[in-house]
């Protein structure tokens, strides 16, 4: 039975499931015994974990380690999210594989649920995480460690672009607005991304390659707005180029027709 489990801490220190020695991994400090090796460690194929308002993103994590005696088991692999956040996800049933008699591939799953009302909550989640791991060999050697590698969550974004009028005569003016916003964990709504650079670009109806037009400023709600002289039949669109709790994001282009 999987028991990947959702939890918010709040400064207290909790059992999470019982380590290969006895002790639990809350009490478990970072160190081992023998000559067991993590060897390498990759969370979501090494990109960060994007995580909306409502659907739960599973994020698969991978743990090799080589002991000459060869690999038993990982116990456990455990994210922890970033003070004051203090918030925390698990997977306790982990399936190895053998690459050789002495090197295993582990692997779990990690659960980002949003709107639970335990797990990584509040906007404060969107950092760089711990991926904390307890692996243990067949000759009772075993290695834990609170911080194996890190890994992203961000907030997932969204962007749209509006270009008018449609048509318009050439050498008159296009307005083009747009949206940047992401997700709100403290709401599960998605609210507008203030004051960050995004990029206007447009590329002619003959073309297949954009060309960068002017950067513009998110507003005090997200909002994007500029113009532009229209010149010719073509398409503009918006793209952001992200922040470290917030990925890049492309909006659909909209199409103007010059007369």
């Amino acid at each position: 039975m999987r028991t990947t489990t959702r939890l918010s801490l709040l400064g207290t220190s909790v059992a999470l499931v019982a380590t290969a020695i006895g002790a639990t991994a809350a009490q478990a400090e970072d160190g081992g015994e023998g000559n067991i090796t993590i060897d390498k460690v990759v969370v979501n194929g090494g990109k960060p974990v994007v995580v909306g308002t409502t659907k739960v993103v599973s994020a698969k994590v991978s743990v090799t380690a080589s002991d000459d005696s060869g690999i038993a088991k990982t116990t456990y692999i455990s994210a922890f999210g970033p003070k004051p956040n203090f918030a925390q996800v698990w997977d306790d049933e982990i399936t190895c594989v053998k690459a050789s008699a002495t090197t295993s591939t582990c692997t779990g799953t990690l659960t980002f649920d949003p709107q639970a009302s335990t797990g990584f909550v509040g906007n404060s989640a969107a950092a760089t995480w711990n991926l904390g791991t307890l692996v243990s060999a067949n000759d009772y050697d075993y290695i834990h460690r609170d911080a194996a590698t890190t890994f992203k969550v961000q907030r997932y974004s969204r962007l749209t672009t509006n270009a008018s009028p449609e048509p318009v005569k050439k050498g008159k003016t296009i307005t083009v607005t747009g949206l940047l916003s992401r997700a709100n964990w403290d709401t599960n709504k998605y609210m507008g991304y203030t004051q960050q650079k995004v990029t206007l670009q447009y590329r002619k109806k003959t073309s297949s390659t954009y060309t960068n037009v002017k950067t513009v400023t998110s507003s005090s709600t997200g909002s994007l707005k500029t113009t532009v002289t229209a010149s010719a039949d073509g398409y503009f669109r918006y793209k952001f180029a992200g922040t470290s709790t917030t990925p890049a994001v492309t909006s659909t282009s909209d199409f103007v027709d010059v007369q």
